[in-house]
């Protein structure tokens, strides 16, 4: 609970609405590891993923009174991040990082390192795959979407965002599985 007694994030979306800075500040923190995260995937690059995180709230600050409340704030924001990454994008700020998929090493050890190697590995991983499953992916497991309000941000039916969700997990288990472990 922050010092202007809000705890939800109805109420702190109005506090911020009315100028609340601590109040914008607390959606900030609390959505900022998943903005982070899609930007990261989607350039491969943290310099940029931390401009375009910077543009998501400095966007944020300036249209949140053009969030009506019908849907989460984290749709809303998911939206907002995935059309400034693609902004950034076109406008050759910043191309997105090809990854090979050979250039993909799963951990190998077992000592301290792993979840260094783990979180590298699925990082270029994920940056193998298509953007359709990547956003679909990022969507429900980094902004932690229900699948029929990532289908409604990406303008696509509720069965094509399950599929493309589970096509990216398929990929993922598959390029991450250790040398002669089946996935």
């Amino acid at each position: 609970m922050d010092s202007t007694g809000v705890t939800d994030e109805t109420a702190l979306v109005s506090a911020a609405k009315a100028g609340d800075e601590q109040a914008f500040e607390t959606l900030v923190r609390a959505h900022v590891d998943a903005v982070y995260g899609h930007a990261l995937r989607f350039f491969g690059d943290p310099t940029a993923a931390e401009d375009a995180t910077q543009e998501v709230f400095i966007k944020m600050f300036r249209s949140l009174e053009s969030f009506d409340g019908r849907a989460a704030l984290s749709t809303w924001l998911f939206r907002v991040t995935r059309n400034v990454c693609l902004d950034i994008a076109r406008s050759r700020k910043h191309i997105p990082t090809p990854v090979d998929i050979a250039d993909v090493d799963p951990p190998r050890s077992a000592d301290a390192a792993d979840a260094v190697a783990l979180a590298d590995a699925v990082e270029k991983a994920v940056r193998t795959l298509p953007p359709e499953e990547r956003d679909a992916l990022s969507a429900v497991a980094i902004f932690d979407l229900p699948y029929d309000e990532a289908a409604e941000v990406l303008g696509v039916p509720v069965g094509t965002v399950k599929s493309r969700v589970f096509r990216a997990r398929k990929a993922l288990a598959t390029l991450l599985a250790e040398p002669g472990k089946e996935a």
